[in-house]
């Protein structure tokens, strides 16, 4: 497998350094975690927290503390704007070699249920419903052991013909990593090609926890953290954005949690091009690993609280509505995040695990959210520019 150049560097084009958290203004009154305080403290001088901070933050009951925390970090950084984009999901194949064990969405080529869309039959379906101003075609699938690079940059080329309004966010540092392996080039010189076919974002797939003994247990076969996060600044240095994700609620400890989100922080430091963090709750129906029902309310809370305090350089936290569900989604505004994804259309990853929630939602659903939760709707392009009518 090529080698993947180090991290990028400090003066990729196209990406200004994001603003750090500036000191925040916090009620002491709000927080009865004693474990808490020490970490307000920093947060009202302005400080960076560190690897006690965020242990302190994500093993904390104390959820209206964290809320406090998290909210105000959120009003800086956004103030009461919340983001959505008008958005279809393409899962283009389930044919996946990785085969790992928290996904529920693989299957095997002779599994009656695997498919491989053409890019002729991905067209068709991005084609549907002519009239919604989709702005993002979100193009996400597997590592398929047979498909050639052609047919991804076939793929975006008739993608972007039936769409030509909707940026292409497509395929993960992961995908992105399999494809440079069968064609037998690096991952910048496939990066190259894809954004010449009309790759403009990728989404943050992938990255699951970081740490190798999780990666060890869930997902082997796949690439490593430090190469995912390699690829990432890859894309960043070619001035394409892209996502950020964890995945949480299986074997992950605490430490491991945080351990994971000081990486991206790390990451987005040089090379400044992650648009947003996406914590991503565990569904474990249909999977190999199994367990024992979904994560809570209090952890999911948790985790997006503690993401918008270390991650200082972000720009956005999502709650992500098909994993967390419309109501808590909307809590999630209050602890931190300040996006709830999109429209999606057809969500399938999640549902194959279990989700039990619609597998879309319309423009006037997610407006309606977020004005119910007392936050304003802004709906936004891929690159987080603003499409509301002045």
């Amino acid at each position: 497998m090529p080698p993947v150049a180090p991290q990028a560097r400090l003066d990729c084009p196209g990406f200004a350094r994001p603003a750090a958290l500036p000191p925040l203004e916090l009620d002491p009154r709000l927080i009865s975690d004693p474990a808490l305080r020490p970490v307000a403290a920093k947060l009202a001088a302005g400080q960076r927290l560190d690897l006690a901070d965020g242990l302190a933050l994500m093993n904390s009951r104390d959820l209206l503390g964290l809320g406090a925390l998290a909210h105000a970090a959120r009003l800086a950084k956004n103030g009461r704007r919340a983001y959505y984009v008008v958005n279809r999901h393409v899962n283009y194949s389930n044919v996946c070699s990785n085969q790992c064990a928290f996904c529920a969405f693989w299957r095997q080529e002779d599994d009656a249920r695997a498919y491989l869309l053409s890019p002729g039959q991905a067209a068709e379906l991005a084609a549907q419903e002519p009239a919604l101003p989709i702005a993002e075609l979100h193009i996400v699938g597997s590592c398929h052991p047979d498909a050639p690079l052609s047919y991804y940059l076939e793929l975006l080329t008739v993608l972007g013909r039936a769409r030509p309004q909707a940026a292409l966010k497509a395929f993960t540092p992961v995908e992105i990593d399999h494809l440079a392996a069968k064609a037998g080039l690096s991952p910048a010189q496939v990066l190259d090609q894809l954004q010449a076919a009309g790759l403009g974002a990728m989404p943050g797939g992938g990255a699951e926890v970081f740490s190798p003994r999780v990666r060890a247990r869930l997902c082997p076969e796949k690439t490593s953290g430090s190469r995912w996060l390699a690829i990432s600044g890859l894309a960043h240095e070619r001035g394409i954005p892209t996502n950020a994700t964890m995945l949480y609620g299986h074997i992950e400890t605490p430490a491991e949690r945080v351990e994971h989100l000081l990486a991206l922080r790390d990451q987005q430091d040089q090379s400044h091009g992650f648009s947003a963090f996406i914590p991503l709750a565990y569904h474990p129906h249909n999977t190999k690993l199994g367990g024992a029902g979904h994560t809570t309310g209090l952890d999911d809370l948790r985790v997006i609280a503690t993401a918008r305090l270390l991650l200082d350089n972000f720009s956005h936290i999502k709650a992500y509505w098909v994993m967390l569900g419309p109501k808590l989604a909307q809590v999630a505004l209050n602890f931190g995040a300040d996006d709830l994804d999109g429209t999606i259309i057809e969500e399938r990853i999640t549902h194959e695990a279990g989700a039990t929630t619609a597998k879309g939602q319309t423009e006037a659903e997610l407006r309606g959210m977020i004005s119910a939760a007392g936050f304003t709707p802004v709906r936004r392009d891929a690159f987080y520019n603003s499409l509301e009518r002045e």
